[in-house]
């Protein structure tokens, strides 16, 4: 089966593949690449990973290595001052 991909970077998936894949208007349909640069294409579930991902919004910056062990001296030094 082949589809052909226009000026506007759309493709028709072939009436086999949506009949397959029981696919109606207004599915979601996702690309997923395989380890070997192929793609595999799927009904998306309502509830799929992919879907999710950036749902939750970035820290504002990532913390520095300096910074993670700032916080573990901290937090030591806190520990013994605690149980002395």
């Amino acid at each position: 089966m082949l589809s052909t991909l226009t000026s506007k970077s759309q493709i028709t998936l072939p009436k086999e593949v949506r009949v397959l894949l029981q696919l109606e208007p207004g599915d979601k349909v996702a690309f997923l690449p395989l380890a070997d640069g192929q793609i595999t294409v799927a009904k998306a579930n309502k509830a799929s990973f992919a879907m999710l991902r950036g749902i939750l919004p970035r820290p504002p910056q990532a913390h520095t290595v300096e910074a993670m062990n700032q916080a573990v001296s901290d937090a030591v030094a806190q520990r013994q001052h605690a149980g002395a």
